[in-house]
C-alpha cells in the first residue's frame, strides 16, 4: 500500500509540475499571453480527464501494480524526451516570428502541446488505477479514494511551487522536466522488475547533457541567457551591433546598452524629452515603472545628471543583467524589486515625472492601463509634472493603443500621442493643463543633442480625446486586444511585405 501512496503523490507532483514547466518551455517562443496559458491549462485538463477515464477502464482489465508501474514508467520516459523532441518545433516557431508567418507559428504551437498528451494522460490514469488496487471492500471505497485523491492533490500543490519557484530558476526548464521524469521513474521502480531501473538511469544521464542554448535569432550572438522566476531572459549582441535585452519570445527589445552618444535610436530617446516638456531641467525626481535593463535611467544620467531616479522592476534577474551587461551602474538609480502598481500605491514620494515602460510588448498587463491606475499615477505627480508611457502594437493594429490613450485622457486634462516608429508610440499625460500649453514650444527649442528627438516629438504629436467608456479595473479586455492584434499581424504579414 505504501508503494501506491508514493506513486500517487509522485504523479500528482509531476502532473502540475509538467503543466507549469510546459508553459515555461513555450514562453521563449510563444510568449506568456492569456491565450498561451488558456491552451496549456485547457489541454492539460483535457488530457487528465482522458487519463481518469482510461485509467478506470484499464484498471478493471489489468488490476496489477506491475501494469500501473509500467504506465508510469512510460510517462516518465516521454517527459524526459519532451525538451529534446520538441526542439525542432520550437525552432520553427522562432523562424515563424522572424518571417511573420502565422501558419507555421500556430502549427508548431499546436504540435508542442500535443506532445504533452501522452505523459499527462498517463499521469491522469494513476489515481483511479491506484484506487482500484487499494480498495478491498465496498465499505472502505470512499475512505480510500478520498485519501488517495487528497494525496495526489497535495503532491500537485508541492509540484507547483517547487517547479516554478525552485527548479526552473535554479536548473532551467529542460532539467526541471528531467527531474520530474526521474521522480516518476523512481516512484514506479518498486512496482516493476529490476530491469526497469535502466529507465531512471537513462534519465539521469540526460541530466548530464550540456545545454546548447535555448534560442537565438540568426545573426545574433548570445551574451547571456537564463530563466528567472518570471520569464526567459536573454542578452544578445544583434546584427546591428547593439547589445539588447530580450524577454520570452523576443518580440521586442526591452533594453539597449547606451553608447557614447547617449541616444539609442528607439523610443527610449523620446522619454528623455520629459524634463524639456515640463520645463524642469534641474533636480527632478523620476519614477521608471518597468526599469528593465536601465536604458532610460542611463540616458537620464547622461542628459539630466541632477535628476534622481527610482526604477521599479519586478524581476531581480533582469536587474542583475542590467548591471552586468547593459551598463546600468552608470545611472543615478535606486532599484525597487516590486510590481509597479503596488509599489506606486505604497510609496509616499511624489515625482516630477513618471515613465511607464512595463508593457511587455505586445502583451500589456491590464492593471497598468486602467482609469484607476492612471488616477494613482496622477496623484503621485508633483504640480506641473507629467507621465510618459511607451505602448507597443503591431503595425496597423492600434486598437489597444487607442483605448489606453483615451483612458489616460479620461484622467489627465491634456494627453498627447507621438508615434515613434511602426511599433511604438509615446503617450504623454500632463497633470496640469498650464504645463501642457507651453510644452510644444519647449520641445521644439530643446537643447542639443536632444533637439532632433524632441523636435520630432513636438512635430507629430496629436491630442487625444477622452474615452466614453475607459478601461477600468473591472473591465479591461486588453489581453484580447493585444492577442488578436498580434495574430492578425502574423496572418496578414508586415505592411508592404510580399
Amino acid at each position: 500500500m505504501a508503494r501506491l501512496y508514493v506513486l500517487v503523490f509522485a504523479a500528482g507532483f509531476s502532473s502540475l509540475g509538467v503543466e507549469l514547466t510546459a508553459a515555461r518551455l513555450l514562453a521563449p517562443f510563444f510568449g506568456t499571453s492569456t491565450l498561451v496559458w488558456a491552451n496549456v491549462i485547457g489541454l492539460t485538463l483535457l488530457y487528465l480527464s482522458v487519463g481518469y477515464w482510461l485509467g478506470g477502464r484499464i484498471a478493471d482489465r489489468w488490476p496489477t501494480q506491475r501494469a500501473l508501474g509500467g504506465v508510469v514508467l512510460i510517462a516518465a520516459a516521454s517527459i524526459a524526451t519532451l525538451p529534446f523532441a520538441t526542439r525542432p518545433l520550437l525552432t520553427l516557431a522562432t523562424d515563424a516570428f522572424a518571417d511573420v508567418s502565422a501558419g507555421v507559428l500556430i502549427s508548431s504551437f499546436v504540435a508542442v502541446l500535443l506532445a504533452f498528451a501522452i505523459p499527462i494522460t498517463a499521469l491522469g490514469a494513476v489515481a483511479p488505477w491506484a484506487i482500484r488496487l487499494s480498495v478491498t471492500s465496498v465499505e472502505e471505497a470512499g475512505r480510500v479514494s478520498g485519501r488517495l485523491y487528497a494525496l495526489s492533490t497535495v503532491g500537485s500543490l508541492l509540484g507547483t511551487f517547487v517547479s516554478v519557484l525552485l527548479l526552473v530558476p535554479w536548473i532551467g526548464t529542460r532539467r526541471t522536466l528531467l527531474v520530474l521524469a526521474l521522480i516518476l521513474a523512481a516512484a514506479a521502480l518498486p512496482l516493476l522488475p529490476r530491469l526497469a531501473f535502466l529507465v531512471p538511469v537513462g534519465i539521469a544521464l540526460l541530466l548530464l547533457v550540456p545545454e546548447q542554448g535555448i534560442k537565438a535569432a540568426p545573426g545574433d550572438h548570445v551574451v547571456w541567457e537564463g530563466e528567472s522566476a518570471y520569464q526567459f531572459v536573454q542578452v544578445v549582441d544583434d546584427q546591428q551591433g547593439e547589445r539588447v535585452l530580450r524577454l520570452n519570445e523576443g518580440w521586442a527589445k526591452h533594453s539597449v546598452k547606451v553608447g557614447s552618444s547617449g541616444l539609442v535610436g528607439g523610443y527610449w530617446d523620446r522619454l528623455t524629452c520629459l524634463p524639456v516638456a515640463i520645463d524642469r531641467p534641474l533636480d527632478g525626481d523620476l519614477a521608471v515603472l518597468g526599469n528593465a535593463g536601465g536604458t532610460t535611467a542611463v540616458q537620464y544620467a547622461r542628459f539630466w545628471p541632477t535628476w534622481q531616479i527610482d526604477g521599479v522592476e519586478i524581476d531581480p534577474t533582469v536587474t542583475d543583467v542590467g548591471y552586468r551587461y547593459l551598463g546600468m551602474g552608470e545611472a543615478h538609480l535606486t532599484v525597487h524589486e516590486a510590481d509597479a502598481r503596488p509599489w506606486l500605491q505604497t510609496t509616499k514620494q511624489r515625482f516630477d515625472g513618471i515613465i511607464v515602460d512595463a508593457y511587455r510588448q505586445p502583451y500589456i498587463p491590464f492593471h497598468l492601463v486602467t482609469k484607476e491606475f492612471f488616477q494613482l499615477v496622477r496623484d503621485r505627480l508633483t504640480p506641473g509634472g507629467a507621465v510618459m508611457i511607451n505602448v507597443g502594437s503591431p503595425p496597423g493594429h492600434n486598437e489597444a493603443l487607442d483605448r489606453i490613450a483615451q483612458t489616460m485622457a479620461a484622467v489627465f486634462p491634456v494627453v498627447e500621442q507621438s508615434q515613434v516608429n511602426d511599433f511604438n508610440a509615446i503617450v504623454t499625460g500632463y497633470r496640469d493643463s498650464g504645463t501642457a500649453e507651453g510644452a510644444a514650444a519647449r520641445l521644439a527649442a530643446a537643447p542639443a543633442p536632444l533637439a532632433p528627438v524632441c523636435q520630432q516629438m513636438a512635430a507629430n504629436q496629436i491630442q487625444i480625446a477622452p474615452a466614453a467608456e475607459p478601461l477600468t479595473d473591472d473591465l479591461a479586455p486588453v489581453e484580447w486586444l493585444t492577442d488578436s492584434a498580434l495574430l492578425a499581424y502574423l496572418r496578414d504579414g508586415a505592411p508592404g511585405a510580399k
